[in-house]
């Protein structure tokens, strides 16, 4: 079970979620109000834990030129690059030939979801039908469209309700970003705290993974997931409180 952490905009947040537990954090590079820029993320990633059970580091962009993509993430030494726009497929796999891993987007009931091998994408991100919401999705609309060890859920996810969002559709990993904020861009110690351990409890009595030891191997490559592809609209590390 792969636990995401979204939109963290400083050093004391990224090291808050990685004692926490988290085992991916992202960094918007599109326009937000948790936007940063790859000069800061740069220098907070000097202070991450490297090594087999380091965290997953994600640069998360919309609609940027695929070479600006893949020059950020392997400038900076991201491990991953999440596609958030309307990249085409040609796109979306030249970057993933570039870059250790891509996670593409797409909103809850988006055709385009069909046709995720088209974009060579390890994993897919599916959120509501409208991103930035706030609001959970009917999870119905992500049930079977995707391998669910290529599934990563967001959208609306917060303490109360990530544990039956995975119940329910059985993710590799679930993605948050206001549901652990106290306002856009920071981090809430005591939410973060409350949605990793319901995740992780949720996971268990799935039986699931367990968590950052083992879940994302040194390079990037998330492991058990058959490397493949799957956005549009504003998301959930973009929404204003």
């Amino acid at each position: 079970m792969l636990v995401k952490i979204c939109g963290i905009t400083s050093e004391a947040d990224a090291l808050l979620a990685v004692a926490l537990g988290a085992d991916a954090l992202g960094f918007v590079f599109a326009p937000s109000t948790r936007q940063v820029s790859p000069h800061a993320v740069e220098r907070i990633l000097e202070r991450l834990p490297q090594g087999p059970n380091g965290v997953l580091t994600v640069g998360v962009f919309r609609n940027e030129a695929r070479t600006r993509v893949a020059e950020i993430v392997n400038g900076i030494g991201l491990r991953a690059a999440q596609l958030h726009g309307d990249e085409t497929a040609e796109d979306a796999r030249w970057v993933a030939e570039r870059v250790p891993l891509v996670i593409k987007a797409f909103p809850a009931g988006d055709p385009r979801i069909r046709r995720v091998n088209d974009y060579g994408a390890g994993l897919v991100l599916v959120d509501a039908p409208s991103p930035g919401s706030g609001q959970v999705f009917d999870w119905r609309l992500a049930e079977g469209v995707v391998d669910p060890n290529r599934l990563v859920v967001s959208g609306g996810l917060d303490a109360d309700n990530v544990g039956d969002a995975i119940a329910f559709l059985r993710p590799y990993g679930v993605d948050v970003s206001s549901g652990v904020e106290s306002s856009p861009g920071r981090k809430d110690p005591r939410k973060l705290r409350a949605f990793v351990v319901a995740a992780r409890q949720a996971a268990e009595a799935a039986g699931l993974g367990a968590g950052r030891d083992g879940a994302v191997d040194v390079d990037g490559a998330v492991d058990d997931a058959d490397l493949s592809e799957a956005g549009n609209g504003a998301y959930d590390w973009q929404e204003d409180g």
